[in-house]
């Protein structure tokens, strides 16, 4: 039997478009007979060398071949460094550990509340300034940002889906603060924070990234013309412990390698309801920056690529929020986002949440349903009221 003799390995393809890159970054060399996409690694322990130094992973705690594809995809597509993470809080605390003692910090007054809360609790044990701004009032940032050691914008933010203009706010933070983008419902499809002058982008890739409500994982994106804060923050999860298993990021690389198609579906699905919602008897505002009537409509449109696939909605008050979601059938009440399914929650039902956010506001993640069907049972929940 003759053998064939191998293949030459063809110039490696650059993708010029980010939705090719979600395809292929993070894929082992083309070899014949290598596996087309990484397979999962289970290892805690490698074959160790005398030079600690050229030994490699060496650790369990300090690599793993599944975590540095996902990585290699994440900062492709980030257009950095990237670091994975066994949460988003966990790559959240990571960045928090970075600051000095008594540090100053700038948060969005809507924005995630277990970020706000981390926030808060390390400025009540370790002194220091909390300073909560509007995001969408770039003068209100830039003002609370003189003498701060952070500035962190979460943009589109939960739950209001209020629009910062990341440009300008990176042209004018530049050496003045550390500036922190969490860009988890956005994603780098819809905006890439590091060319907007952002110093750490954050992932809480357990929602839009992997997207199948099936993985608890977090990311962490610096500059790479930066060394610094890649390797102090490497050090940190190294330390901590705060790595991801094998299993999630094997299945958040290959979440994400649906993204664009997801994402576009669900934006697409997005619109269309928030078009129809904002014309319902009960529904007394609606947050979506593809509405033209949207106070962050013209920034988004400006400064990102799609409007997401994130609504929230206003209704009367608590309880007729609450009976709207138990009337719903097709719709999940959950609490996270970014999933196939499209999920709701009413997001003041949380000890803790912030008076800022209305007690009737019900935020919508919209999934990759038919559109009909996710209006009809939503009209259909709504017309009960």
């Amino acid at each position: 039997m003759t053998t064939q003799p191998p293949r030459p390995n063809p110039t490696p393809f650059t993708a010029r478009r980010l939705e090719t890159l979600a395809v292929t970054a993070g894929r082992p060399e083309r070899v014949v007979d290598a596996p087309l996409n990484p397979p999962v690694v289970f290892a805690s322990t490698y074959v160790g060398a005398h030079d600690v130094q050229a030994a490699g992973l060496g650790y369990g705690r300090y690599g793993n071949p599944t975590w540095q594809a996902l990585e290699e995809a994440l900062g492709a597509l980030e257009g950095g460094r990237a670091l994975t993470f066994s949460s988003g809080m966990a790559a959240a605390h990571a960045v928090l550990e970075l600051l000095p003692l008594g540090g100053v910090v700038v948060i969005p007054h809507n924005g995630y509340l277990g970020v706000a809360e981390a926030v808060d609790r390390r400025a009540a044990k370790y002194g220091g300034q909390v300073r909560r701004v509007n995001i969408a009032n770039t003068a209100e940032v830039l003002s609370a940002a003189e003498g701060a050691d952070v500035v962190w914008i979460e943009s589109p933010a939960n739950p209001t889906i209020d629009i910062a203009d990341l440009p300008a706010l990176g042209r004018n933070l530049s050496r003045r603060a550390m500036f922190v983008v969490d860009n988890t419902f956005a994603t780098p499809l819809l905006q890439r924070p590091l060319e907007s002058g952002a110093d750490i982008v954050l992932h809480s890739a357990t929602k839009l990234l992997s997207g199948h409500s099936d993985v608890l994982l977090g990311a962490l994106v610096t500059r790479i013309d930066q060394e610094q804060p890649f390797e102090t923050l490497d050090q940190i999860r190294r330390s901590v412990g705060a790595v991801p298993g094998p299993m999630e990021a094997y299945l958040a690389l290959r979440g994400l390698r649906t993204l664009p198609l997801r994402l576009a579906q669900a934006q697409r699905t997005a619109q269309i309801l928030a078009e129809r919602l904002v014309t319902h008897r009960c529904v007394h505002r609606v947050w979506f920056p593809g509405l033209v009537s949207d106070p962050g409509h013209e920034v988004a449109r400006r400064t990102m690529s799609g409007f997401g696939s994130l609504i929230s909605i206003e209704l009367a008050d608590a309880k007729t929020a609450d009976a709207f979601i138990d009337a719903c059938l097709l719709w999940v009440f959950a609490t996270s986002l970014g999933g196939v399914e499209s999920t709701l929650e009413r997001r003041r039902r949380w000890p803790g949440e912030l008076p800022t956010v209305p007690e009737g506001l019900v935020r919508l993640s919209v999934g990759i349903e038919h559109v009909e069907d996710l209006w009809a049972d939503l009209a259909q929940a709504l017309d009960q009221l």
